[in-house]
Parts: C-alpha cells; structure tokens; sequence
C-alpha cells in the first residue's frame, strides 16, 4: 500500500480545522499555514540528513544560509535531537 499524498493529507488538516472555527472565516490562512508547516519541514529534513544544513539545504531546494536564516526564525539550531524534544 502506498502512502497518501502529502497534498491529501494537508486537505483533511485544513478541513478539519475549518470545521473548528464553527462558521467563522479564518484570518490570515495562508500565513498561518506556512508558519505551521515550514517548522516541522526544517525539523524533518534536517532528521533526515542527519544535522547536516548542507545536505538538508539541498534537500529542501534552498542555499545553506537560508536555510540558517529560517532555523534562527523557528528557534532551531540545527541540533536535530534537541530540536525534537
């Protein structure tokens, strides 16, 4: 069985989380979903390659000093295991 689709699993998040609001209209979506998602994707790609920024920034299509950059904004500092916990 193959996994599902990230962009499926993202769909059911979101519309769980619009039925939460109860009828209200949410505000300022877009930036609270990319703050929400782009943390766990420094953390996982940085898992994945072991601490390494070099092989997570070209995992992730970035250059090492953005991807420095947005571990600083998050909080993180590469150290995948403190980082984690």
């Amino acid at each position: 069985m193959s996994p599902r689709p990230l962009h499926e699993t993202v769909r059911n998040a979101l519309k769980e989380y619009m039925l939460t609001l109860e009828g209200d209209d949410p505000t300022e979506l877009y930036a609270m979903v990319m703050r929400e998602v782009e943390r766990p994707l420094l953390e996982c790609a940085l898992q994945h390659c072991e601490g390494n920024q070099s092989r997570a920034a070209q995992c992730l299509g970035l250059n090492r000093g953005t991807l420095r950059k947005k571990l600083r904004e998050h909080g993180l500092n590469g150290d995948t295991q403190q980082d984690l916990t």
